[in-house]
């Protein structure tokens, strides 16, 4: 296969997981205000991630974020990556101001821990890269959040837990994208740049 026949594979998958990513924020924010089993007063709208523990209710939607900004980076290269970021947190800005302000600022800071986990790590082992950024991000990610959108790390366990839920469950998208990797070549973000 050519290398334009693969940038154009591999391009149109990075602008679909872009997509995808910014409507992930977006929707992570209309939930954690709007949806739920229960809604704080003053707080998040939340939901059981396990039994006894809550999370605000766009835990499973950021969840899918994380794979979904690896995927873009993987495609398309951290530039864009970093743009889906501030695109989903403008966009969420028609939600909340304060939750697209929280979870714009958590997710670029997630980035930079991304970039030092998944970066190097994704040529020989994307599984690992995935689920070992996946983890960090999530963890700082839900840290910043918190803190900023309700000045308490009173749900941080429901959120690690939540994002962890999606984390595993997008291990077969992932599988997926690596043996197209396998057949077709790298896709043009592949190197992360």
């Amino acid at each position: 296969m050519t290398r334009g026949a693969a940038d154009g594979w591999g391009r149109r998958e990075g602008w679909l997981c872009f997509a995808a990513f910014v409507g992930t924020v977006f929707l992570a924010n209309y939930l954690v205000g709007h949806v739920g089993t229960t809604c704080l007063p003053g707080g998040p709208c939340v939901i059981p991630v396990w039994p006894g523990v809550m999370a605000p209710s766009g835990v499973l939607a950021a969840g899918v974020g994380f794979t979904l900004r690896d995927l873009v980076q993987r495609r398309l290269g951290v530039r864009w990556s970093v743009v889906a970021i501030v695109v989903g947190a403008a966009a969420s800005a028609a939600v909340s101001p304060r939750l697209a302000l929280a979870s714009g600022t958590a997710f670029l800071l997630s980035e930079l821990f991304d970039l030092v986990v998944y970066t190097p790590l994704q040529r020989r082992h994307l599984y690992t890269a995935v689920v070992a950024s996946n983890i960090v991000g999530l963890v700082v990610d839900s840290a910043v959040f918190l803190v900023l959108a309700f000045g308490s790390l009173e749900l941080i366990a429901g959120q690690i837990v939540g994002k962890l839920w999606m984390t595993v469950a997008f291990l077969p998208v992932i599988g997926a994208v690596r043996r197209r990797d396998a057949r077709r070549g790298p896709a043009p973000g592949y190197a992360g740049s």
